[in-house]
């Protein structure tokens, strides 16, 4: 059996009738099966017990998914919301009397632990407008320098350096390089940024500290004076929201930095301020990953949570005026030290007070492994996919000679896997969480704790097929400032890269003209940000998926080499499509080949590196 007859059904609204429920509500869940299919049941549950729905053979219209009709039929069924979140699969049976059960791996002739179901979340959901987001992140030391920066004194950490000064990407002084970036330069270059399309941005820390990333906060109560202030803040969100476009902070809730008052006063042997911390023998303390500068807060103390959670005037809530939101700073670590783990509990307690000080504030995790564990609660609203995303486009569009000392943390270097290897990883993390957690959560190419993509996939052509991936596939779109220019680095720190104004002869321009035609092709079509996600080829070279709603179904298509062109059966094509006729099998949104079709067979192309989208 084909993909394409195979049951399908995911979390989005073309098979979910309801994205943000209410316990006590019903939900209505649709399966698209074979023809052959004789009956469906739904298992949900309720209060930990299972128990079951039979469904029902649909015959309502679906918009841009109707031309499937004459191979397939969709089943619905109704589900009570008794829990926050209601965990469901369906068992079908064949017109042989074969069962199977379907979760969001597939169907599966087997019995199933729970883990894969479908999940519905009754919990609050993230602010709209977070899923038509396209984010756009800056480090700020790097980004730009405006006149104001020439007249600041170097701190006294700080090792001084010229905009054309290289990156040192390893060792001691790697933190001390200053190159004077400030916010208001980044107003400066607006232009830039909104002529990508992004609608977000998303900077690194910006408050006062002993490091150019900032990840050592001095103080939470200002603005560091050496990107400009408060008053420089206000002028960069001024200038954002008269684009129409929004700003995401970074705040560090698992650590503050050595110089802060609160560490330096429980240093000094102050009773009150020593809770906040994990001191063990004398002077010891823990501290993130044992580096010194880093002390770890201690998240089972009142007054840390107090201080972080509590008030208009707290750490999460007062910035709020500036920031739509934050992406939180090691979420995976904060509140779990030994013995201890609050990390959902404390999740809920920042998300909690980012909403009460701004109703529409959105609140994302970074998780640099694992994150499927800690979502699909009311704490954080997504996190940074570097699992389910990241690390399988790594790993698939890698350049053949690539010489990287770890994996995004793993030893041994980037590895080079199949696109159905790839496609395996993808599914894995995405199925372990709701389609409302994956679809906010970040994708990303790299940002500024990675290499960068231009050096891990080694050529335009190749960046191409990632950023095509990047827009089309289920998630919140990171770009990390550089990439569009065809920035490179090996390390995180080596990627921190000073934008090339100077030097534009630098620049990428054929990836610069790719990432605002890709982006565009997403905000262009809303299948692309709300649509359902439904795999139609997996090959060793070639990926192809469906993007779905009401109105639309795109067809998208990557190539990581040329091979032989692919042939998908029972693809929809227009109603009444003439044999051979490319222009009745597709409009063709990007990458300008058409399709040609054959009794109801598409033949994709063969040529590449190519990234190909249709409309069908």
């Amino acid at each position: 059996m084909t993909p394409l007859m195979w049951p399908h059904h995911d979390g989005s609204a073309l098979h979910v009738s309801d994205l943000a429920p209410d316990v006590g509500g019903r939900v209505t869940v649709f399966l698209r099966a074979p023809t052959d299919v004789r009956g469906v049941v739904v298992r949900y549950t309720p209060d930990g017990e299972p128990a079951y729905v039979e469904a029902a053979m649909d015959t309502r219209p679906v918009g841009g998914a109707e031309p499937w009709r004459s191979a397939e039929r969709w089943w619905r069924a109704d589900l009570p919301v008794r829990n926050p979140v209601t965990s469901y699969r369906f068992l079908v049976t064949a017109g042989s009397g074969r069962q199977y059960w379907v979760n969001a791996l597939g169907p599966a002739e087997h019995d199933v632990p729970d883990a894969y179901d479908f999940r519905l979340v009754a919990h609050d959901p993230p602010p709209a407008w977070a899923g038509d987001a396209v984010l756009y992140e800056i480090f700020p030391d790097r980004f730009a320098r405006s006149a104001a920066a020439a007249s600041r004194q170097p701190p006294d950490w700080a090792i001084p350096c010229t905009w054309e000064t290289p990156v040192i990407g390893r060792g001691p002084e790697t933190p001390r390089q200053w190159y004077g970036g400030d916010l208001d330069g980044i107003t400066e270059h607006l232009d830039h940024v909104g002529s990508l399309g992004v609608n977000t941005v998303y900077l690194t820390p910006v408050f006062p500290a002993r490091s150019n990333h900032r990840y050592d906060a001095a103080s939470f109560d200002t603005i560091d004076p050496l990107l400009g202030g408060v008053d420089a803040l206000a002028r960069l969100t001024a200038g954002l929201r008269s684009r129409g476009m929004r700003l995401l902070g970074d705040i560090t809730t698992n650590h503050c930095g050595d110089a802060h008052p609160w560490f330096t006063a429980a240093l000094a042997g102050d009773a009150g301020e020593r809770e906040l911390f994990y001191f063990l023998d004398g002077a010891d303390y823990e501290s993130w990953l044992g580096v010194s500068t880093l002390p770890k807060l201690n998240w089972g103390s009142p007054e840390v949570r107090r201080r972080f959670t509590a008030g208009p005037d707290s750490v999460m809530a007062r910035w709020l005026e500036y920031f739509d939101g934050w992406r939180v700073d090691v979420a995976n670590m904060t509140g779990r030290c030994r013995a201890d783990d609050h990390t959902h509990e404390v999740a809920r307690l920042l998300r909690a007070a980012a909403v009460a000080a701004r109703k529409d504030a959105l609140v994302v995790a970074e998780h640099g492994h694992d994150f499927t564990g800690d979502l699909d609660r009311d704490g954080w609203q997504g996190t940074m996919n570097y699992a389910g995303f990241t690390r399988p486009v790594w790993s698939w569009l890698r350049a053949a000679e690539l010489d990287l000392p770890d994996f995004l943390g793993a030893p041994g270097g980037v590895p080079e896997r199949s696109g159905g290897q790839a496609v395996a990883a993808m599914r894995a993390f995405g199925g372990l969480v709701s389609w409302r957690s994956l679809t906010h959560s970040w994708t990303m190419l790299g940002s500024h704790d990675t290499a960068r993509i231009r050096t891990i996939v080694g050529d335009a052509a190749r960046v191409e097929v990632a950023v095509g991936l990047l827009m089309t596939y289920p998630g919140t779109p990171m770009v990390f400032a550089g990439d569009e220019l065809g920035l490179t680095g090996s390390t995180g720190e080596g990627s921190r890269t000073p934008m090339p104004w100077r030097r534009r002869s630098t620049w990428d321009r054929r990836t610069l003209a790719d990432y605002r035609r890709l982006i565009a092709l997403r905000q262009d079509h809303p299948a692309l940000r709300d649509g359902g996600l439904r795999w139609v080829y997996v090959g060793d070279d070639a990926l192809a998926f469906l993007r779905e709603n009401r109105e639309e179904t795109l067809l998208v298509f990557a190539r990581r080499a040329s091979g032989d062109p692919v042939a998908l059966r029972g693809v929809p094509t227009a109603p009444g499509a003439a044999r051979n006729s490319a222009l009745a099998a597709g409009e063709n949104l990007y990458g300008g080949a058409d399709l040609s079709a054959l009794d109801g067979t598409l033949l994709l192309p063969g040529d590449g590196p190519t990234f190909q989208v249709w409309r069908l």
